[in-house]
């Protein structure tokens, strides 16, 4: 299915939050679809192939927030910006190490959260590089497709986490600290903990398994890969 350039699905069940983002995003020029629970959500997501999901951690029903974005994960690399209400920070560290590409806690501008959902999605299309494929070791990277294999086996990667792991790539050997990465992968309007590096690079290496020690640690300094 060919991806809707311009659709964004909102999963939130208070619908005047809901119709309050809705009527933010049209003005954006945004075409708005709203899930109250996670079985909708989901059908909405596999019968119009949206461009980026803002989902409520909140959700009342069979899954919550976190739980959808883990099943969202686990066949697809669909940009999502998770919200919450919860006061507790580890809710917003699950939900990165989950594959949340950004969050926002509520209460929140709308026009804050547009801001977000443009920067996320041009992040996402923008993504790639005139060279198609990059191997380093047993690591395969096609930039065009946005896919990743480890031993000629797949690995799925979310959206954050492939363009991490793309610009190291790309930069193989340099060392980067935290701030060029957010700089260079999130931009420069990212408003978010520089610790985010950090829940990614950690989710980057559980994918990669035996092969984790690809992305190195240099102490003091920052990361690099190879």
């Amino acid at each position: 299915m060919i991806q809707d350039s311009k659709t964004v699905i909102v999963i939130e069940d208070d619908p005047n939050i809901s119709d309050l983002i809705d009527l933010y995003l049209r003005k954006a020029d945004y075409r708005v679809l709203q899930a109250k629970n996670s079985a909708r959500a989901k059908e909405l997501i596999s019968s119009n192939n949206p461009i980026l999901a803002i989902v409520d951690i909140g959700l009342e029903g069979d899954e919550d927030g976190l739980e959808l974005l883990k099943s969202i994960r686990q066949t697809s690399s669909l940009p999502v910006i998770i919200v919450t209400a919860r006061d507790d920070e580890i809710d917003k560290i699950m939900g990165l190490e989950l594959g949340a590409d950004d969050y926002m806690a509520k209460p929140f501008s709308p026009r804050e959260l547009v801001a977000r959902v443009k920067a996320v999605t041009r992040r996402t299309s923008e993504k790639g590089d005139s060279a198609q494929t990059v191997q380093i070791d047993s690591l395969k990277i096609d930039f065009a497709k946005r896919e990743v294999f480890v031993d000629e086996s797949e690995i799925q990667l979310a959206a954050k986490e492939f363009d991490l792991l793309a610009f190291l790539a790309q930069n193989k050997g340099i060392v980067f600290d935290r701030h060029q990465l957010l700089n260079s992968v999130w931009g420069d309007n990212w408003y978010g903990d520089e610790r985010t590096v950090d829940v990614h690079i950690r989710q980057i290496r559980k994918k990669l398994d035996t092969h984790a020690d690809l992305v190195k640690t240099i102490w003091g300094v920052g990361y690099r890969l190879g």
